[in-house]
């Protein structure tokens, strides 16, 4: 019989290390500082974004990388790929987060090298369109298409058929979309695992988005809001399962790993969808990190390398 086992030992402030805190306090320091972030033209948050001056740390490009394009339903899709030193041992269908607003596969290149270099796996990363310029259901269409490709090129391409998905924040949200698109419209299961950073599984806001204020701890309940706006601008309903994915069928899919910090403010879209995956019958497991804040495998300090090392565990074994 399978269980989550959760130890509420990770929720007391006496199991944060001090360089998380540190890390969490910087954070909340730096972003005090933009009393309006989003006042700024999102094209110039973008551009700040990738040229390394955002408020957010920026890897040194990887050796490993390179540009390409594949198609997609409104044109070309860019995705960013990552190969190992040797043939790959499989491949990872890699979808950023950003609220589905910002964010770049080039702004995870730490991470994305990480998970070439150290687990064998081919990454492959979709830059999705991006609202509100081209909003729902652009993006979940785009990373559709990518999985598709990846099912029909990967063999060839890449010289296995081992495939795994996965994604932060808005890309996590993505990538639950993406695996039930391909159950329920192409009668595909293509994935055998994935791996769920801090997803948003629930636009409605779960009692930790919806109460956790205006600490700009990377984000907040305003900023939540503000990026579901953005993606449900034109098209889409919060309590539409392809939109929100808790609120849908989850049978059938692969296993997964669900991380979370306890200072995320989509804590509980974390806790509950491992649940609520458990109880579709598939394999599940769920690490909570004391402290760490929204998508904290993105900064420096310990938890983060805890949680990349976790992580790269998992895909070497799925």
């Amino acid at each position: 019989m399978s269980k989550l086992v959760l130890d509420a030992a990770v929720f007391s402030p006496s199991s944060v290390a001090p360089d998380t805190r540190m890390v969490n306090d910087a954070i909340v320091k730096i972003m005090k500082t933009i009393p309006d972030r989003w006042a700024v033209p999102l094209a110039e948050i973008r551009a700040a974004r990738l040229s390394g001056s955002g408020v957010f740390p920026l890897a040194p490009e990887s050796a490993r990388a390179r540009q390409e394009t594949i198609a997609g339903p409104r044109g070309d899709i860019p995705v960013r790929i990552y190969l190992p030193d040797g043939p790959p041992k499989g491949v990872y269908l890699h979808i950023h987060g950003g609220g589905w607003t910002v964010g770049s596969a080039r702004e995870n290149e730490g991470m994305l090298d990480r998970i070439a270099g150290q687990c064998g796996l081919a990454v492959v990363s979709v830059d999705y369109a991006l609202a509100p310029e081209v909003p729902y259901p652009a993006g979940p269409d785009d990373c559709e298409a990518a999985a598709l490709w990846l099912v029909k090129e990967g063999g060839a391409r890449f010289g296995t058929e081992r495939f795994a998905i996965g994604g932060e924040s808005g890309g996590a949200t993505l990538a639950v979309a993406t695996l039930v698109r391909l159950r329920d419209k192409h009668q595909l299961s293509p994935f055998a695992a994935a791996v769920l950073t801090a997803g948003c599984f629930d636009l409605r806001l779960t009692p930790s988005a919806r109460n956790w204020g205006d600490e700009p701890l990377v984000l907040n309940t305003r900023d939540i809001t503000f990026f579901v706006n953005n993606y449900l601008r034109l098209e889409g309903k919060a309590e539409e399962p392809d939109v929100s994915p808790l609120l849908g069928s989850l049978k059938g899919l692969p296993k997964a790993l669900f991380m979370v910090g306890t200072r995320d403010a989509l804590l509980d879209d974390t806790l509950f969808m491992a649940n609520a995956w458990l109880a579709a019958g598939n394999a599940t497991a769920l690490d909570v990190f004391p402290g760490g804040c929204h998508v904290f495998i993105g900064f420096p300090g310990t938890l983060a390398d805890q949680g990349l090392k976790r992580m790269c565990d998992y895909l070497t074994e799925f």
